[in-house]
């Protein structure tokens, strides 16, 4: 097995709640602006470990999401090792295959790869993720009736590939002209998304 992975997701976007690329439609202002951060609660690469490490991207999609062509700046977290970014690199590049290797074909231009502080924290369904000077995003769920998360499942994309996602919107969402993107967002009550994942590969 080359990798299994499982963990959390933290993701926003600029597109109005509920993002309407998960259902195969175009972005709500034509392009996607997103951060997109996966946390490892427990995994291993080729048998390294990585559990308690987080991989993010600050993405551009510049049309429908399945048409690919993205531009991201990746980032991990600085407390990865040289060999814990390696297997994370091959992973959410494509090169180890599975479920992440699906994600990782829609990415066309990986604008800069770099190791910054990152804080991911998901506190009784609302998350904060920041990724050092570069994004930071506040996210709450929706929530039935009864208390019970709004669940998503069954979705034509995905990036958690398998896995349900809890909709939601987040409080606050702001990047600062990330590596190669150019630009700059600050909003509020737009797109969030929540879920926990296992990949196997």
């Amino acid at each position: 097995m080359a990798y299994h992975l499982e963990g959390r997701l933290l993701e926003v976007c600029n597109c109005r709640v509920l993002c309407p690329c998960w259902i195969g439609e175009d972005p709500d202002y034509g392009t996607c602006d997103t951060i997109v951060a996966w946390h490892f609660d427990k995994g291993t690469v080729d048998g390294v470990d990585v559990a308690g490490h987080t991989i993010a991207m600050i993405a551009h999609v510049p049309g429908n999401i399945l048409q690919g062509n993205w531009t991201a700046a990746v980032y991990l977290d600085d407390k990865v090792s040289p060999q814990q970014e390696q297997a994370l690199l091959g992973v959410y590049t494509g090169q180890k295959g599975g479920p992440v290797a699906e994600l990782a074909k829609l990415v066309g231009t990986v604008a800069s790869v770099q190791k910054v502080p990152i804080t991911f924290e998901v506190r009784g369904g609302n998350g904060t993720i920041k990724i050092g000077d570069a994004g930071f995003a506040e996210l709450e769920p929706y929530k039935n009736a009864t208390g019970a998360t709004t669940t998503l499942a069954n979705t034509v994309f995905s990036t958690v590939p398998g896995a349900p996602v809890f909709v939601g919107k987040a409080l606050d969402y702001r990047t600062t002209n990330h590596a190669g993107l150019g630009k700059d967002i600050n909003i509020k009550g737009h797109n969030a998304l929540q879920s926990t994942f296992v990949f196997d590969a």
